[in-house]
């Protein structure tokens, strides 16, 4: 059975699931033959997390095999494609939180094992947050990257902190990374409140400025980036978190948002039911007048003004979920230099058309950060 059929004849969730989100995961590191496999063979969204994590740990298998013959570098490629399913078993998937809890510490333990291994290699860090930390994953450039002066590897590059989804977390983020990291930026993912490992902790809250504030303190710690060349990227949600923080984290040299909502709120009924339900998780609301009361709350709304940094706006026309009408906005309000990007046939994120705008986001980002044409 062919995933497309599985969503004709599945259940309403798994057929939402595989409309919306199939550009996303290939685009972001599943083999299209794994997501045929997996989604497949599926006729309820019952069966989604468990799929997933079966095959999570077929990686995880080989990545095993490989570190064990000392191919250091294949095994944190498989070990990275691991954490990539088991992320992605747990991916709005709200119903079973067992489940749920038990797929995401299978990404986390296998993107810790890839870490080390990748190149450039990742380090794990924790930053201090409200009486806790909020986790991430800090890279910095391979020491063959060169930086603006033409000596290979800076000491100290100059780096992207990168904001989450809704749902999105920091083991989803090395399609992303690549491409700064190929100009000679480093990448700071780390999991906000709501997101990844701080869904625990924390809910999702509208003033992401509060934690990026803690994020950019954190950078100024470090001996080894340059926190004067530092800036925003945000993604989905993270799209609405990035600028809501640049317009008060003045230390953002530029931002980079990728179809964020203005107010997330206004489109709550537009949003499919697994979106708003895992909205709701992460809010930590009891019901979903609550959960929709709260997503009025991420609001740009007398704040768009006040981002005056170099901004890059990406939206797709044919995006289900944020209306691309949101970026226009954001654009049109933003107080300083404004990119639109507006692609005709792209989808939430341009997930299906991610050559349009990954590596034209990063060559831009390279330019505000002072690096050379590369």
């Amino acid at each position: 059975m062919t995933a497309t059929h599985a969503a004709s004849q599945g259940d309403p969730q798994l057929r939402s699931a595989l409309a919306h989100w199939a550009p996303r995961l290939i685009a972001n590191g599943i083999p299209l033959t794994d997501f045929q496999d997996v989604t497949g063979g599926m006729t309820a969204w019952s069966d989604w997390c468990r799929a997933w994590v079966a095959r999570g740990e077929v990686h995880e298998a080989l990545g095993e095999h490989d570190l064990a013959q000392g191919h250091r570098l294949s095994a944190g490629e498989h070990f990275s494609r691991a954490a990539v399913c088991h992320h992605f078993a747990k991916f709005v998937f709200v119903e079973d939180i067992d489940q749920m809890r038990s797929a995401h510490a299978k990404a986390v333990a296998a993107r810790l094992k890839a870490l080390p291994l990748i190149d450039p290699p990742g380090e794990r860090v924790e930053i201090p947050f409200q009486g806790n930390t909020l986790k991430g994953e800090l890279r910095k450039p391979s020491a063959r990257r060169s930086d603006a002066s033409g000596k290979a590897g800076s000491a100290r590059p100059p780096i992207v902190v990168m904001c989450m989804g809704l749902d999105s977390c920091k083991e989803e983020m090395d399609a992303y990374e690549r491409n700064f990291l190929e100009r000679g930026i480093a990448t700071l993912a780390f999991d906000g409140p709501g997101q990844g490992e701080g869904e625990s902790e924390f809910a999702i809250q509208g003033d992401y400025e509060v934690p990026v504030r803690a994020v950019f303190d954190w950078l100024q710690t470090r001996t080894d980036i340059d926190p004067e060349r530092a800036a925003l990227w945000g993604v989905s949600l993270g799209g609405y978190y990035a600028p809501r923080a640049a317009a008060f984290e003045k230390r953002a040299r530029a931002c980079i948002a990728l179809s964020g909502p203005y107010n997330m709120g206004a489109n709550w009924d537009g949003l499919p039911e697994l979106t708003r339900r895992a909205f709701q998780v992460r809010a930590k609301c009891a019901t979903d007048d609550a959960a929709r009361h709260h997503a009025h709350t991420l609001s740009l709304e007398g704040v768009a003004g006040d981002i005056t940094c170099p901004l890059f706006i990406v939206a797709g026309k044919q995006d289900r979920l944020i209306p691309w009408q949101d970026a226009e906005r954001l654009a049109r309000e933003a107080s300083g230099p404004v990119e639109l990007l507006l692609v005709e046939d792209g989808n939430h994120v341009v997930n299906n058309r991610a050559y349009r705008y990954r590596t034209q986001t990063a060559d831009w980002m390279a330019a505000q950060l002072g690096l050379p044409k590369s």
